[in-house]
């Protein structure tokens, strides 16, 4: 049973009259669907549909807490303070920070908006910090905002839509054309897809059993690594500067790995 703080993120406050409206047009998720018990995941994305920013967004009255990688969140509030024109939104850093709790800790806080099986998260004032965060997201082979990285990946590509992190009914945001059309033409050929890597190596580079590119390394803790990777090589043999990998195939991933390999 855990609970810690993650110091790797960072708060930050969107708030005023117009908050919520600003970020219905500019986000991913529907805002209006955005409770204190029902926080969202949401991207930031380019016109073309490429992952910008990554988020959590959790209610504080009519404010908007925004959850995103520390590193990030300076970035973060420049790009929103370049959409906001005349809207009568402020947007601010915050001292808050992010809690995640998992087996069995976390009662009576909000769910990972991402998946269940991850386990609470919430904002407070301070917390306390532990280990093993990262080995228990990885269990669960989700992705985190260094895997998914600035205007490199598109939306889906990221595994957004198997981890409520887009709405296809809610209407026009930053990026929504190409996001869409990805969507009902079941366009997406690639993932975010965790591996298991049988020893160390150097690069970053994956060969599928025909010695063809199946994809990049985009992050490795211990043997599993994340990757963005060809579906429809995932099923098969595969290998990073020679050492042998496998794709894994967590639940809610599970599905898109299997009819990527049946077509």
């Amino acid at each position: 049973m855990t609970i810690t703080t993650l110091p790797d993120r960072a708060v930050v406050r969107v708030a005023g009259p117009d908050a919520r409206g600003f970020l219905q047009g500019l986000l991913t998720s529907d805002i209006d669907t955005l409770t204190p018990d029902h926080p969202l995941y949401a991207g930031l994305l380019s016109p073309q549909g490429k992952a910008l920013f990554d988020m959590m967004l959790f209610a504080d009255g009519d404010d908007v807490l925004v959850d995103v990688a520390a590193d990030r969140a300076e970035a973060l509030m420049r790009r929103l303070t370049m959409y906001r024109l005349r809207k009568a939104v402020t947007i601010a850093p915050t001292d808050l920070v992010v809690i995640a709790a998992w087996d069995g800790e976390g009662e009576g806080h909000t769910r990972d908006p991402r998946l269940a099986a991850l386990g609470a998260r919430w904002i407070a004032e301070s917390g306390p910090l532990a280990d093993g965060y990262t080995e228990h997201r990885l269990e669960h082979g989700v992705p985190d905002s260094a895997d998914i990285g600035e205007d490199q990946l598109l939306w889906l590509e990221t595994g957004a839509d198997l981890l409520n992190g887009v709405s296809f009914t809610k209407g026009c945001y930053v990026g929504q054309e190409n996001t869409a059309r990805m969507h009902h033409r079941d366009k997406v050929r690639r993932r975010l897809v965790p591996l298991h890597i049988e020893a160390a190596t150097d690069t970053g580079a994956i060969l599928d059993a025909a010695g063809r590119s199946a994809g990049t390394l985009r992050s490795r803790h211990g043997a599993t690594g994340i990757a963005h990777l060809r579906l429809e090589a995932a099923g098969g043999t595969l290998s990073i500067g020679g050492v042998p990998a496998t794709a894994l195939r967590p639940a809610w991933l599970a599905g898109a790995i299997a009819a990527a390999s049946a077509a």
